[in-house]
Formats: structure tokens, C-alpha cells, sequence
């Protein structure tokens, strides 16, 4: 499976599962890094396996390979308008050109006619050998341009061999899947601090609220200041935070570090009246079966989904499975021709609980297929906020020939009622959001609401 960066913290070499993971597809394997090169001259090629770790700069090949694959191979690549594309990344060539001083006279968008071919020769003829750092911005800017959460284009760096570095902010409450909520009210606060990080040893902590990065405010009036998703990739960030309980102003400089890298895991706690907190942070392989072992003898469970960024479709339908049979819990449609239904997975035997599920803005696709599926077949109650509405469709990702990754969803998610998730987000039944307050002093009102609920 690929493995995505981390968006939105503080780690530089963070790694997370792919945010809605498709099952395993046939594909020729990518084995050498000179195999890979001579399997790519003419276009992309769908991968299972890592990319080389070497592989030539980003050229006009690199770019004219990305622009196909969209074409051939995105969901709505068929139908798409080539000429939108193309305007798309020389707009973001020329911008990258721009912010270095190296702008050219003759960098202009040609004519274009909506012939794939002849528009695309014609954009080349522009760009002639071109400059590789604009290059990989181009293509960026084409992705962007889809204006979808499940596509993208990265560069798959191998682990450091001193291990993983990052500062360790690993949650902020302005998070939606993995980018930052334009809902977002402020304050923005951290919610999770990786221990033993740098962060950690400063002394930052769950609940301190962020009031400037590197003197930049974290809100322009009461709108997240998108800005912040650059300088918390930075190695070297300097916070200044605001502990709520008592109002002590603090600043703290915050340098990359070692981090320890922390495979996910289901963790639970018995709660009296036979109930159990499961919480869940990714759709991971083997999540469904952890979280149904920590479930049996429960009377109610409540799966907290706070946070959880997605993986796996099969492990949703296997998890479901322990909550009811012959359901539907989604579809994936492609652009023309039915869609294909999923399904509970029925040879799980059920566990006859009850079922109260925490969710937030953080909850992204696969975690946003099973909280529909919840709600919209009766399984259970969903508390606490909104989910992040980034699940456009299982993303499959194709090798370009300077070794990144391009992430394409072929097929589109709606839920068990045929309804779009994606932009929109699942509403929860019961509203019980955290506030930075909550986090400083242990208090967790989704959780009292689900107890509640379930008493």
C-alpha cells in the first residue's frame, strides 16, 4: 500500500495510511528503479510497490505523463476539458517561476482547441527543455486544479536512517481530514502532542490554544488562516500559546527533532454498566478484528473515531459486520454504468451491542463510510461533530518517471442512501464538540453524551 505524508503537524518525516485505501488491483510490479524508467517513457503506470529511490529530475515528459493520466485514468478524465489542465499548470509554472525571479518572455498559454494531442503539443513548444522545480510545481497545480481531496502528487522520500524527525504537534482542532477547516471557529488548539517528542519536552500540551505561528495570527477575523498548513511543515517553528485555564501567555521554539514512529493501534477501557471506549485512529489492515476482540462480553460499545484519517474499505465492511448483515454500508460509482454496491462482511458473527460512535472534522474518508453507514442503516448514534466530507473515492496511484506518486480516483463514494458525503461531511445525531478547555482539564463531553446516551 502506498503511504501518504502527514498534512497539517508538525512532522517532517510522518507517515499515515492512504486516506481511502482501495483493495489490492492487478498491476505489473515495479521491481527495479531501471525497470521502472524504461516501463514509463510512453505513460504513467499503476503501481503496487514503492517507487525507485533515484530517479531523474522532473522534465516535460514528467508533466506530459501526468496530464494523460488524468485524462486516461481519473474519474471524470474522460469528460474532462484538456484545456483546463493545461491552463492549470502553466498558471502554476510560471507563478513558481515567478516567486524565484526567473520568469521568461515567451512563457504564454498558446491557443488550445480542446484536441488533447495537438493542445498539449502546443503547450510543449512553450516550455521547451524547461526548469525541473517549476516543472514539479505545474504538476501540482494540474492536480489541484481537480479540486479533489483524494488526488494528488507526491515524492515518496525513504525513511531518514536515524529514524523519524518532526517537532510532534500531531492534531489541531482545526483539522478536516488533511487540510484545515474553513468552518473552523476559533480558538485553534492542539489536541494530540506525540510524547517524548520536542514539542513533549517543552511542555506543549493537549488544549493549549495557538494564537500566533512564527508571529502570523492563527485567524484573519474568524476564518482559519489557511497559510499555517506551510509554516507548521517548517523544521524550526517558533508557537505562542495560551494555556485556558489560566490564561498564561507563553512562547515556545519549537526545532525538529527525533520522533518515536508509532504504528497505529486500537486501544480500549471498560467502562461500568458493561460498557466499552474503543477508540479507533485509522482503518488500518487488521483494525476490524482488533476492535471486535476488545468488544466481546461488552454489553455497548463506543468506537471513538476522533481523529481517525481514513484506510481501508474492507476493514470497514468487516467492522460493520459485527453490527448487522445483508447491509449495504456504501457504493463506488464511476463515471458512466452502475455503481458497485459494499457490503457487511456477513461471515463475522455479531456481537448484539449497542453502538454510540464519537466522530469530528478529522474523520475522514473510510472513516466517513463507516459513520454513514451507521446512520443511515440504524446501527447505532453518532456524537460529537460533522465528519471532514473528504471522500471523493478510493485513490489509485500511478508512477510518473522522476519517481513521484500520482494518487488518481478512478470511482466516486456515495453512502448506503446514495448520498454525497464528500464536501458535505456526515452530521452526527447528538452535537458535543471539544473545546480547548475540555482538553486541559481531562474533560471529554462526547463521551459523557455517549454514557449518557447509553445509560
Amino acid at each position: 500500500m502506498i503511504r501518504t505524508l502527514c498534512a497539517a503537524v508538525l512532522l517532517t518525516a510522518c507517515t499515515v495510511p492512504a486516506p481511502f485505501s482501495a483493495p489490492a488491483a492487478a498491476a505489473t510490479p515495479v521491481t527495479t528503479p531501471a525497470a521502472a524508467r524504461a516501463a514509463l517513457d510512453d505513460k504513467c503506470a499503476r503501481i503496487t510497490a514503492p517507487p525507485p529511490e533515484s530517479a531523474p529530475p522532473t522534465s516535460v515528459n514528467t508533466l506530459r505523463q501526468a496530464y494523460e493520466c488524468v485524462l486516461d485514468n481519473y474519474y471524470s478524465g474522460p469528460v474532462m476539458d484538456s484545456k483546463v489542465l493545461l491552463r492549470d499548470a502553466l498558471a502554476a509554472y510560471t507563478q513558481d517561476l515567478m516567486r524565484r525571479e526567473k520568469d521568461g518572455p515567451d512563457l504564454r498559454l498558446p491557443a488550445l482547441t480542446g484536441d488533447r494531442d495537438a493542445d498539449w503539443a502546443a503547450v510543449a513548444g512553450v516550455l521547451g527543455t524547461g526548469d525541473p522545480d517549476a516543472l514539479q510545481a505545474a504538476i501540482t497545480g494540474m492536480v489541484a486544479g481537480l479540486h479533489d481531496d483524494h488526488a494528488r502528487v507526491m515524492k515518496i522520500a525513504p525513511p531518514p536512517e536515524d529514524g523519524p524527525t518532526g517537532t510532534g504537534i500531531a492534531g489541531l482542532s482545526a483539522a478536516q481530514g488533511p487540510r484545515l477547516d474553513p468552518a473552523a471557529r476559533p480558538p485553534l488548539y492542539i489536541t494530540r502532542v506525540m510524547p517524548h517528542s520536542p514539542a513533549d519536552k517543552a511542555g506543549v500540551r493537549p488544549g493549549d490554544i495557538v494564537e500566533k505561528v512564527d508571529g502570523i495570527p492563527a485567524f484573519i477575523g474568524d476564518k482559519v488562516n489557511q497559510s499555517l498548513v506551510d509554516v507548521f511543515a517548517s523544521d524550526t517553528v517558533r508557537l505562542t500559546l495560551k494555556w485556558p485555564p489560566t490564561g498564561r501567555v507563553r512562547t515556545v521554539k519549537l526545532t525538529a527533532g527525533p520522533v518515536e514512529e508509532q504504528e497505529p493501534a486500537v486501544t480500549a477501557k471498560r467502562l461500568p454498566g458493561g460498557v466499552t471506549h474503543v477508540t479507533l485512529p485509522g482503518f488500518f489492515e487488521g483494525a476490524a478484528d482488533q476492535v471486535i476482540a476488545t468488544l466481546k462480553g461488552s454489553k455497548a460499545a463506543v468506537i471513538d473515531l476522533r481523529g481517525n484519517g481514513g484506510g481501508s474499505p474492507n476493514e470497514v465492511n468487516r467492522l460493520l459486520g459485527a453490527f448487522a448483515h445483508g447491509k449495504v454500508t456504501g457504493y463506488f460509482c464511476p463515471l458512466t454504468g452502475d455503481c458497485t454496491a459494499n457490503r457487511t462482511d456477513d461471515a463475522v458473527p455479531l456481537l448484539g451491542v449497542r453502538l454510540v460512535v464519537l466522530t469530528d472534522r478529522a474523520c475522514a474518508s473510510a472513516c466517513e463510510h463507516f459513520s454513514a453507514a451507521v446512520k443511515d442503516n440504524g446501527l447505532g448514534t453518532l456524537v460529537g461533530t460533522r465528519t471532514a466530507g473528504a471522500i471523493s473515492g478510493p485513490a489509485e496511484p500511478y508512477l510518473l518517471d522522476d519517481g513521484s506518486v500520482l494518487l488518481l480516483p478512478k470511482v466516486r463514494h456515495l453512502g448506503p442512501a446514495r448520498e454525497t458525503i464528500d464536501t458535505v461531511g456526515v452530521p452526527v445525531d447528538h452535537y458535543a464538540p471539544m473545546t480547548a478547555l475540555d482538553l486541559a482539564k481531562g474533560r471529554d463531553p462526547g463521551l459523557a453524551e455517549a454514557l449518557s446516551l447509553l445509560s
